[in-house]
């Protein structure tokens, strides 16, 4: 089945193909023959509630210097799309927020990517704090004597910026650094949030291991190795991937050995990051297909879809008509809310794979 999907990212002919992850999601999507579609979270509007944006006819290749072509922009009403992908990237600010807001008046009739609420009630930095015991010591603070004490507890630290991406503003402040107290000045200046600071782990040169879970299950895994010169391992920063099988029964032991695991995986589906529908979500997704049947079959993409309900036998009382009629129809937006559910959880789950194992 065919599947509408749009990407609300950040503009797509800057991006180095060769670290970013959106990129290799649509890639991905082309070659299952999902149409695509791009707009960037500036040419985002809600008017009298109903949500479009400027949206243009996508088509990427893996091919540096001319990896996307675009067609021309028309306003769009975003609720006619299967599925949304949420992937600009932060400053997690008001403007961030608010495309949150919007997109919330569209999902989970059409399928946003992750869930709009939870990417605003789950930022990356605050969310991995409710498992302390599998990061290394972290502040998050903006007080001056608070990062005092805990440098002179850790002494080699690291200090970076609560919502930023990509490895930009990390820095190493080693115990003589004299250089701390400027950069605490540059910090206050530039960041009105709290930033985080932790211990500095020597370890890091030898990589970054991300663990890929799709609905808490391993599917896949990657070292990220810094460049000689650099503490960052972001691959936009210079960092080498390097994923071996050695992977695989690590993150089984780790899923097997560590109480963390059973509770990161409760914490996920909490706040949906699992990439799954809840049952709200699968009701909410039947009320998208109108009782009319050739309209249910253009919807589902499904020419047999409910072919032999019509045939069904009329009880001989209308009010029992009825109750069969309505009964016919609740059937048949099930089997298509299903089908669509399926064909949805199908592209979520495994496109992400097909992100993260991509080189």
């Amino acid at each position: 089945m065919t599947l509408n999907v749009a990407v609300q990212m950040d503009p797509i002919e800057r991006i180095n193909i060769r670290g970013d992850s959106t990129f290799a999601l649509l890639l991905e999507a082309q070659r299952r023959g999902h149409a695509l579609a791009y707009y960037t979270p500036d040419r985002l509007a809600m008017r009298d509630g109903r949500v479009h944006a400027a949206v243009q006819p996508l088509q990427v290749r893996d091919q540096v210097g001319d990896h996307v072509t675009l067609g021309s922009a028309e306003r769009s009403d975003l609720a006619r799309f299967d599925v949304l992908l949420l992937r600009q990237d932060p400053p997690f600010d008001l403007q961030y927020i608010t495309t949150t807001h919007l997109l919330e008046r569209i999902h989970p009739k059409t399928l946003v990517v992750n869930d709009p609420a939870h990417v605003r009630n789950a930022p990356e930095k605050m969310f991995v704090m409710a498992f302390p015991e599998l990061m290394p010591p972290t502040l998050i603070t903006r007080d001056l004597t608070e990062i005092k004490a805990f440098r002179a507890e850790h002494n080699d630290i690291v200090m970076k910026p609560l919502y930023g991406k990509g490895g930009e503003a990390v820095f190493r402040i080693a115990r003589e650094d004299l250089n701390f107290g400027s950069l605490y000045d540059l910090f206050t200046a530039t960041f009105r949030e709290q930033w985080v600071v932790q211990k500095f782990l020597p370890a890091v040169k030898h990589g970054d291991k991300r663990i890929i879970l799709v609905d808490g299950e391993f599917a896949g895994a990657v070292n990220r190795v810094p460049a000689p010169d650099d503490l960052r391992s972001n691959m936009v920063r210079g960092g080498t991937p390097k994923g071996h099988r050695a992977h695989r029964a690590r993150a089984r032991d780790l899923r097997r050995d560590r109480a963390g695991t059973a509770r990161a995986r409760a914490h996920l589906r909490r706040h949906r990051c699992d990439r799954r529908l809840s049952d709200r979500d699968q009701r909410d997704l039947a009320d998208r297909h109108p009782g009319d049947q050739e309209s249910r079959r253009a919807r589902c993409g499904r020419d047999d879809l409910g072919s032999d309900r019509g045939q069904a036998r009329r009880p001989p009382t209308a009010q029992a008509s009825e109750r069969q009629a309505s009964d016919d129809s609740k059937s048949e937006r099930r089997a298509c809310q299903n089908s669509r559910q399926i064909q949805q959880a199908r592209f979520t789950a495994s496109i992400t794979w097909s992100s993260q194992s991509a080189p």
